[in-house]
């Protein structure tokens, strides 16, 4: 009985979606739903979501709320087009989709995926018209570099929040996410677009360059700041892993601190990354309030999921999960990953299916499968066959001047290759560590 109610909990939730009720609203009333079908009582249920809710956003508010600024800060000064001329310029137009990779890979780190695709799109037109290659050529490494740093890489919404539902180390889901990452954005990215030039399925490439910036920050400042972030807190876990005195732990644990590695970029980006600005001071301000205001929804998205979560698991549902899933065998990484990816064949937004997949995994966690792989396994089956119902189809479509029967091959079958590669590689990590 309780799978069913879950069940139908779910098919509530697609049905809201479907008639166009916003995912942060959709959330709290499946919640209530399941709870009062499960027998709590409305008060008990009420407790519940609100427990979820503080507890989801108690340790990872703050994190999407500085990295909010720090992308808007590194967007907005230019950083981002520096970085990708810089790399274009290494690599060569017979490698231009390695650096265009490269470039998606660093300005996705610090940059939600919506807002890195709106800033590097005017810049993969300027490179495919300079480098006389079609758009997809460049634009599925581009689309692919950020999707997987969407998914798999914190401090981005999805993998920050399912790592605090799962209590799992921040810089532990960082360094197993690079080592998925790398694979699989090479696989979607540049191998599949020569898959895609192959069969001559590209879009037009008559486009406009946009002019070119009067200044761009050095090549060394903008690199530092943008990958700053993830350097410090990747170090600090290797420190750790190596380290057992006390003392060096602790130093490294504030290294590590995703509010203290981003609170410094942000520092270091507001002082020199936005000095030719008239005000700097009132500018930069503005940019920090228009960014958070930005991704609040987001926000809200993840404080109901977490709210979802808790009340699956104070209503029992998720014990009953767990002994069920206990009898069939089922490895607790393929199973988090096949939720999460039907989830997001059903829902469409991948943030919505990790953190409902959160919920229903969570209590099948046992201790011999660490929780960091946990979380990378859902954000990899969050990533799975985008279709008609999420927004990023409609984008790349719409950018592009595709078909639909193009964006199925291009951007849908990039995700699906994005997803399996993470799955595979959560295994093997398991397997052979």
């Amino acid at each position: 009985m309780p799978l069913v109610i879950l069940g139908l909990g779910i098919l509530l939730l697609l049905i809201l979606i479907l008639l166009k009720v916003k995912p942060q609203y959709a959330l709290p009333i499946v919640s209530l739903a399941v709870g009062l079908a499960e027998q709590m009582s409305f008060s008990e249920t009420i407790k519940s979501i609100g427990f979820g809710i503080y507890d989801t956003l108690k340790s990872m508010a703050v994190v999407l709320c500085l990295g909010a600024m720090l992308g808007k800060i590194i967007a907005t000064g230019a950083a981002a087009q520096q970085i990708t001329q810089t790399l274009v310029g290494w690599f060569g137009k017979k490698n231009i989709s390695w650096a265009v990779m490269l470039t998606g890979f660093i300005v996705g780190i610090p940059l939600f995926y919506n807002a890195g695709f709106v800033i590097l799109i005017p810049l993969i037109f300027s490179i495919a018209a300079t480098a006389e290659v079609p758009l997809l050529f460049v634009g599925i490494p581009m689309a692919a570099s950020l999707s997987v740093t969407h998914g798999f890489l914190p401090p981005h919404p999805g993998p920050t929040a399912i790592a605090s539902i799962f209590h799992a180390d921040l810089g532990k889901v960082l360094v197993n996410g690079l080592l998925l990452a790398v694979p699989a954005v090479i696989l979607a990215g540049p191998l599949f677009a020569k898959v895609i030039q192959s069969k001559k399925m590209v879009a037009p490439s008559a486009v406009t360059i946009p002019a070119p910036l009067l200044q761009l920050p050095s090549k060394s400042l903008s690199f530092f700041i943008a990958m700053l972030p993830v350097a410090m807190i990747g170090i600090a876990t290797i420190i750790k892993s190596l380290s057992s005195q006390e003392s060096v732990i602790e130093y490294a644990d504030v290294l590590g601190n995703p509010i203290v590695a981003l609170s410094l970029a942000l520092v270091l980006a507001l002082l020199f990354l936005s000095a030719r600005k008239e005000n700097p001071l009132k500018d930069n301000f503005d940019l920090m309030v228009i960014s958070v205001k930005e991704i609040y929804v987001i926000i809200f998205i993840i404080a109901a999921g977490g709210g979802f979560k808790q009340v699956l698991v104070d209503s029992g549902v998720g014990d009953y999960i767990k002994s069920f899933a206990f009898e069939l065998n089922l490895s607790p990484l393929l199973l988090a990953w096949s939720v999460a990816a039907l989830l997001r064949l059903s829902l469409g937004s991948a943030t919505v299916a990790g953190l409902t997949a959160s919920g229903i995994v969570l209590p099948m966690l046992s201790g011999s499968v660490r929780p960091e792989l946990i979380v990378l396994a859902i954000g990899s089956g969050s990533l799975m066959f985008s279709h008609l119902n999420d927004t990023g189809f409609w984008m790349f479509k719409e950018y592009f001047n595709l078909t639909l029967k193009e964006t199925f091959l291009s951007w849908s079958m990039m995700e699906m290759i994005i997803s399996l590669t993470g799955l595979i590689g959560v295994i093997l990590i398991n397997a052979f560590t």
